[in-house]
């Protein structure tokens, strides 16, 4: 495992980050979960992305009970908030002071942990001032809650906004976390410049395109049974937007490129989005353990500009580059 600095500060994070979004707390057993971080942890990832708005509120206390016992400093813990959790009243979600507040004290205790490494505002909110936001990541940093405070899905535009506010606080943004893989580029042209310019990295979610990018849904043919495709508690939704036989024939033609470079699919679509040198941390997911160890792999690869190049041939148009796609991800009102 190799390990990057997280934005212009002195935090370092594994090149892999292990996310229990889509799994953990709801798709599967909690025994598996605790498979899959001890895994993990074998594979010498040290670093954890979870949320409070996964499973509403379980899979922090899964990831909890999972890292129990861990020498707490030997771990990155990442945690976000935005989303609605518990009763989902009109005060259980967004960025306003009041659910901040109370948000990062649940984390806490459902992490069993002191402070998180990092704390992530997991959208935008239109709804609260930006002010009134920065202002609680601030109070929570003093308090020794989060060490770093980032963003998740914020346009370029957002970030100078709140990178600004920040510095006038006394503290700094020094990570997004975004979607991006060799289907989802909507970052390029905008948000990592702006990053690059200001000293953030990215933590990059969804590497696989939801598993699209490993190769194991055939053009024409049934996804496989137990796959996230025919998940009904959230995964068929997610994926189904690279489910046509367009994307999937497309990306078939990496297959030959994977097998030059000694990779499978899954590896080489996690090595693409590390060759981008704003990206800190690819987050990977898994429903098994065995799927971890395989997937870990993939840091440290160098893909020679042939290779790059045969990938942006193979993807072409497929890929979505609209940086708009960015602003979209955020809700436009913070109705539960």
């Amino acid at each position: 495992m190799e390990f990057r600095y997280l934005g212009n500060s002195g935090f370092k994070i594994s090149e892999i980050t292990f996310g229990n979004w889509l799994t953990h707390g709801s798709q599967v057993e909690n025994d598996t979960a605790t498979a899959c971080v001890r895994a993990a942890l074998d594979a010498g990832i040290s670093t954890f992305d979870t949320a409070d708005v996964y499973a509403n509120t379980a899979a922090e206390t899964v990831l909890g009970n999972a890292l129990n016992g861990e020498r707490r400093e030997s771990l990155e813990i990442l945690t976000k908030v935005f989303g609605p959790t518990g009763p989902k009243g009109h005060n259980d979600l967004g960025l306003s002071r009041k659910h901040i507040t109370e948000s990062i004290n649940g984390s806490l205790r459902r992490l069993q942990t002191d402070y998180v490494d990092l704390y992530q505002a997991h959208r935008y909110d239109f709804e609260t001032p930006l002010e009134e936001t920065m202002q609680a990541f601030a109070d929570i940093v003093r308090q020794g809650k989060a060490l770093y405070i980032g963003v998740s899905e914020w346009t370029a535009e957002q970030i100078r906004n709140g990178h600004t506010l920040a510095k006038d606080l006394g503290f700094q943004l020094i990570s997004n976390q975004p979607q991006y893989s060799m289907l989802w580029r909507v970052i390029e042209s905008e948000v990592v410049p702006a990053s690059e310019e200001l000293g953030l990295s990215q933590i990059v979610w969804s590497p696989m395109a939801q598993g699209v990018l490993s190769g194991k849904y055939q053009p024409g043919k049934p996804a496989p049974e137990g796959s996230r495709a025919t998940d009904t508690k959230g995964g068929a939704q997610m994926i189904k937007r690279w489910m046509s036989n367009e994307v999937l024939t497309g990306v078939q033609k990496l297959k030959p490129i994977a097998e030059e470079a000694g990779l499978t699919m899954a590896q080489l679509s996690i090595a693409w989005v590390l060759q981008n040198q704003n990206v800190a941390s690819a987050i990977i997911g898994a429903s098994r353990p065995e799927q971890v160890a395989a997937n870990v792999a993939a840091s440290g690869v160098k893909l020679d500009q042939e290779i790059m190049d045969k990938i942006d041939t193979a993807i072409g148009s497929l890929a979505e580059r609209d940086p708009a796609r960015t602003k979209d991800s955020s809700p436009a009102t913070r109705e539960a």
